[in-house]
């Protein structure tokens, strides 16, 4: 058992889930990595998953599950939904006499407080079936189980089918895991995954499937260190990438899932300058900073041209409708739109992006910088240094904004954007109402900001794109619509700098 599972006081699993298709999983039996894999006979589990009517586990992150092998009924108690990569989560097992939940297995777990306080009864609401082969291996130091799982979700809504492979740390490393993964995912397509059993049970019985999502806001404890919340941020970044790049993949590449992509990179990105000072004796990294910006490079020029086709050209066609060329402009840039798309596709279905994807998520739970003495700094006063700065950066870049040329107004626009994503990065270590009205007076100040200085950057990028395209002149900066949002950005800037600081 790896030390910090030792060391833990609770009962805990430690695993790295991966996403998949079924005909992958025939390829993996054969990996030289799975030794005997392809004669391990296939068991069926069938586990059927409860919860109150109104949802108050899954509401306190939790499932309860009752899992039926080989003549035996398992009952499991699972902490800490909606993970992306490392599970690092307490888990609860006990075996019980028959299929249905025993309040007596559940007690001394962190469901009994929820359920007591519920005063409900539990429910069935879904079950899986799976046939899954369980192969034990050694991985550098390590002893891990590596579990393939193909079956389905089976909802009264309807069902879904399933596919995942488990790396279990049963002793030792868990860089281990993700050195693993990585010597799998040259052989198939294989993706961090974040949809667990239980969520895609809930999508069914909620009547949904894979959405677009936006990013969310990030829980952290009172007393969280510098590493403990670069850690939550990059989770939930690398999360909130996932989920809309699952859509974007499988449900006809919607311009929206791209947007929250780039979203999601550049929060990523932003998180890794922001943290700069703690990541500073990891070379690591810069590296990645690096490589996720040079790989996504092009992901921007899709989304410039979805705005420029769904909102900037429409608007042009109505104030002139009898321009000549517009028909021909938006052809042109609709025939541009789709090559970006094409390398945007070739990019996220490429080997090296999958790889890249998997090792920084290796390296966010066991990088270097990870036992450093800069990570087990207090949370809040890294804050305090972070915001600060990104603070007093956006004065200085600011100043004189209604005068500056495109290109100084855009690292203006650059700073409210950082100074937005670590005000949302580090709120959680906010609690008290104070503070949290400060929060919410800070955050729309700088949203009304970020509003202004993104409109002016649309237009900006509009003109430079007709051009490219040979389209009509489009206005300049001294434009009288530009003007009046460039003074509505200043003011914006202004009343910003004005409040006081939520994290002082």
């Amino acid at each position: 058992m790896s030390e910090s599972r030792r060391n833990a006081g609770e009962p805990r699993e430690v695993e790295l889930k991966l996403a998949c298709a079924g005909p992958d999983l025939t390829v993996l039996a054969a990996h030289p990595r799975l030794p005997g894999a392809a004669d391990v006979e296939p068991e069926q589990l069938i586990s059927a998953y409860y919860d109150t009517a109104n949802r108050d586990l899954q509401a306190a992150g939790l499932t309860l599950r009752v899992r039926a092998k080989g003549g035996r009924h398992i009952q499991t108690v699972k902490a800490g939904a909606g993970n992306i990569g490392l599970f690092d989560r307490a888990e609860w097992e006990t075996e019980i006499a028959s299929e249905d939940p025993d309040p007596a297995a559940w007690a001394g777990t962190a469901a009994e407080a929820v359920l007591r306080e519920a005063d409900a009864p539990v429910e069935r609401l879904f079950s899986t079936v799976v046939m899954r082969r369980e192969i034990p291996i050694i991985q550098g130091e390590s002893w891990i189980l590596v579990t393939l799982d193909e079956g389905r979700v089976e909802s009264p809504s309807g069902a879904a089918p399933l596919c995942e492979i488990e790396l279990e740390l049963q002793e030792g490393d868990p860089a281990d895991l993700f050195q693993l993964a990585q010597a799998l995912a040259e052989t198939v397509p294989l993706h961090l995954s974040v949809y667990s059993k239980s969520a895609i049970g809930f999508a069914l019985i909620d009547g949904g499937g894979r959405s677009i999502v936006k990013s969310e806001a990030i829980d952290l404890p009172d007393d969280a260190s510098a590493g403990t919340v670069f850690r939550a941020v990059a989770r939930a970044c690398l999360r909130h990438m996932r989920l809309n790049e699952t859509v974007f993949l499988e449900d006809g590449q919607p311009p929206e899932a791209l947007h929250q992509i780039r979203v999601a990179l550049r929060r990523l990105r932003s998180a890794l300058s922001l943290f700069a000072p703690m990541l500073a004796g990891d070379p690591r990294a810069v590296s990645f900073a690096d490589e996720i910006k040079r790989v996504t490079e092009p992901f921007g020029e899709g989304r410039n041209l979805d705005v420029f086709l769904g909102h900037t050209l429409p608007d042009l066609m109505k104030e002139r409708p009898d321009e000549a060329g517009l028909d021909g402009l938006r052809e042109r840039a609709e025939a541009e739109r789709e090559r970006a798309y094409a390398v945007v596709l070739s990019t996220l279905q490429s080997p090296q992006w999958r790889s890249l994807i998997i090792d920084f998520a290796g390296w966010v739970e066991t990088g270097a910088w990870t036992t450093q003495a800069a990570a087990a700094e207090d949370g809040r006063d890294f804050a305090v240094r972070v915001l600060d700065t990104a603070r007093e950066r956006l004065r200085k870049r600011g100043r004189g904004l209604k005068h500056l040329d495109p290109h100084t107004r855009h690292r203006a626009r650059i700073a409210a954007k950082k100074l937005r994503y670590g005000a949302e990065f580090f709120a959680g270590l906010y609690h008290k109402k104070k503070a949290r009205r400060r929060q919410e007076k800070f955050g729309d100040a700088l949203s009304d900001l970020q509003d202004h200085l993104g409109a002016l950057n649309d237009l900006e990028t509009a003109r430079a794109m007709t051009e490219s395209l040979s389209g009509p002149p489009m206005p300049g900066s001294d434009d009288p619509s530009a003007q009046e949002l460039l003074k509505a950005a200043a003011d914006a800037r202004s009343d910003l700098l004005d409040l006081k600081p939520f994290w002082r």
